[in-house]
């Protein structure tokens, strides 16, 4: 989840599509240079199943979700992204890796 967002703090459009699922991920471009854009930070709400998992080496969990709230500005606006991103792990170039599915956005 922070490597993603660090990608979109710095447009990096190729890591956001090699983390992203084949079968969710968009054709359009994913970050845009015109969009006036500012990241401010991130916070990571809810990762529980990631914090048993990395006690509980071996689970064998290939599906998981995370809460997080990042801060932007557009246009010296500041605005919030609420969501619950779902991740699953499948086999990629390099072994087994976590791809992006898509995300909810909790009121």
């Amino acid at each position: 989840m922070r490597s993603r967002y660090t990608a979109y703090t710095q447009r990096n459009e190729a890591y956001l599509r090699a983390t992203w699922h084949p079968g969710t991920c968009p054709p359009e471009a994913i970050v845009s240079d015109d969009e006036g854009l500012h990241w401010l930070g991130l916070e990571v709400k809810s990762a529980l199943r990631l914090r048993k998992r990395k006690a509980e080496p071996g689970s064998g969990q290939d599906s998981d979700s995370v809460e997080f709230v990042a801060r932007y500005k557009v246009g010296g606006r500041a605005h919030r992204l609420h969501e619950v991103s779902r991740f699953v792990r499948e086999p990629g170039a390099a072994g087994m890796r976590w791809f992006y599915l898509d995300g909810s956005f909790p009121e």
